[in-house]
């Protein structure tokens, strides 16, 4: 295709997406990997070259436990969830805010765009209580486990994300919150992000991990399931089909379609997969669809691949 057919192959999803708010979630081996986030924040700052106002919200529990055990101190979970004492707090704050953020605004900064990092203290941008005891089996014994400061979102107050996004920057936002009595809190990456989407209104939500979607088969990657809607996914959720460290996601994606949001769930390590999915119409990994009426069903779209990689050339 010649230059000219790239950018008019495009200009139908640039024109879309204008002027409207997308929230992505990074987390898993993109955080780890340089090669990686380095693609990851090229097209976070392309997005916001076209127009787009891209908000980043990242994790980053591997990097918590690596400098736990250099620290001597063993990580603890419960049904999934990090036990977080006071002194696992600072260090959890210490990985998010203090290194993984940094890391990616500077990135960002690298590649021409403006990066800026928040966390939930800042303007109380994450409102969180903390978590009830959880009732778990311990050894063939249910226990009320204590996760220490872990917390659920009651609010976000969005107004720092819509001034510092209209001021040409793109945030970037650890997953910290803040308690009504000033409390830090470690609160789950995508929860974090599907609550940010709805309050943003965002136009859609996007979670980068580390497998192509949503599987039929979490043994098999090639039974990638393209799109589906919200019961499909919760029938799968009660089956035990969608398990483990994609029920977060699942999650968030439920919460924000019922909120009339688009949720898409791609593989953050295949090259520009942020780019495929949002302009193409095939995509790349599991969109879960909103209210029937507003749904945008995929189809198709013979081309759109090598328009998206030639217009990366350009």
């Amino acid at each position: 295709m010649r230059r000219e057919d790239v950018l008019i192959e495009a200009l139908p999803y640039i024109r879309r997406f204008y002027g409207s708010k997308i929230v992505i979630k990074v987390g898993g081996h993109a955080l780890i990997s340089e090669e990686l986030m380095e693609n990851i924040t090229k097209d976070i700052v392309l997005l916001k070259f076209v127009g787009i106002n891209p908000v980043v919200v990242h994790g980053g529990g591997p990097e918590i436990t690596k400098l736990m055990e250099r620290l001597g101190k063993k990580p603890r979970f419960v049904a999934g969830l990090r036990i977080t004492d006071e002194e696992t707090m600072k260090i959890a704050r210490m990985v998010l805010v203090g290194d993984v953020n940094e890391k990616i605004v500077s990135l960002i900064g690298k590649h021409g765009g403006k990066g800026i990092g928040l966390s939930g203290n800042d303007g109380k941008l994450i409102v969180a209580r903390r978590k009830e005891k959880l009732l778990v089996k311990v050894e063939g014994e249910e226990k009320e486990v204590d996760l220490g400061w872990v917390g659920d979102v009651e609010k976000i107050n969005p107004e720092i994300l819509e001034i510092t996004a209209e001021k040409g920057y793109i945030p970037v936002v650890a997953p910290i919150a803040v308690d009504k009595e000033g409390n830090s809190l470690n609160v789950n990456a995508d929860s974090v992000a599907g609550e940010i989407a709805i309050a943003l209104k965002a136009s859609k939500l996007i979670l980068l991990t580390d497998v192509p979607g949503i599987l039929k088969d979490a043994s098999d990657e090639s039974s990638l399931i393209s799109s589906l809607r919200c019961e499909e996914l919760r029938r799968m959720i009660s089956e035990g089909i969608v398990a483990g460290g994609m029920l977060p996601k699942a999650d968030a994606c439920l919460r924000v379609a019922d909120e009339g949001i688009a949720c898409h769930i791609i593989d953050g390590r295949r090259p520009h997969s942020l780019l495929l999915e949002l302009f193409t119409d095939e995509g790349v990994g599991t969109m879960v669809e909103m209210k029937q009426n507003e749904s945008e069903m995929r189809s198709s779209a013979n081309g759109s691949y090598s328009a998206i990689f030639l217009l990366l050339w350009i």
